[in-house]
């Protein structure tokens, strides 16, 4: 029963490891990748959709997205989408749509870093409250004289254990994640 919530506890808590790899994602360096543009939504047919749904992204250059639309009449939408989604970036409207990476300012480089903390901060808060949750768990099991006091305490300490480690994880990619962000 206790080793069902410690699993259970470390599978959230990688998925939370996951979710913070998509958020690093979205905060661009000074190379181009198409998961940059993962956040963009396109007006299509009354309703916002994803932009990957309704055109190809890939890779011109190092510094250079290609969007090209399944449709020709969405390439307004999708260049007017990009440069509202609050990525800094302008699009050059084409036949296809091309996303030059902006280089980095030092200003711009720490406000991304900025970004890249919170994020962290979010993952780190996701993790304690999971490790709140199952402590919950044990606790009302104790209550319920399912376990002992002894298992309830050593079950603390395997959370608390498990916890520090994927809060360590955590800081570790965040400092991959900065320095990436400060490499010029």
């Amino acid at each position: 029963m206790i080793n069902d919530l410690k699993k259970d506890s470390e599978d959230r808590m990688n998925k939370t490891l996951e979710s913070l790899e998509h958020g690093f994602a979205k905060v661009r360096t000074g190379r181009a990748h198409p998961s940059i543009l993962n956040g963009v939504m396109v007006p299509y047919y009354g309703s916002d959709v994803p932009l990957n749904q309704v055109a190809n992204v890939g890779l011109e250059d190092s510094r250079t997205l290609v969007v090209q639309p399944f449709e020709r009449t969405m390439v307004s939408a999708i260049d007017k989408a990009i440069r509202e989604a609050g990525l800094g970036l302008n699009p050059i409207t084409a036949d296809a749509i091309r996303v030059p990476m902006p280089a980095l300012t030092e200003e711009t480089r720490r406000d991304m870093q900025k970004v890249a903390r919170t994020e962290a901060e979010n993952a780190k808060v996701a993790i304690r409250n999971i490790r709140r949750d199952v402590l919950g768990d044990i606790k009302a099991l104790l209550k319920e004289k399912e376990i002992s006091e002894d298992d309830d305490r050593r079950a603390s300490d395997d959370i608390q254990k498990i916890t520090d480690k994927f809060v360590a994880e955590v800081d570790k990619r965040l400092a991959a994640k900065e320095a990436e962000l400060m490499k010029v």
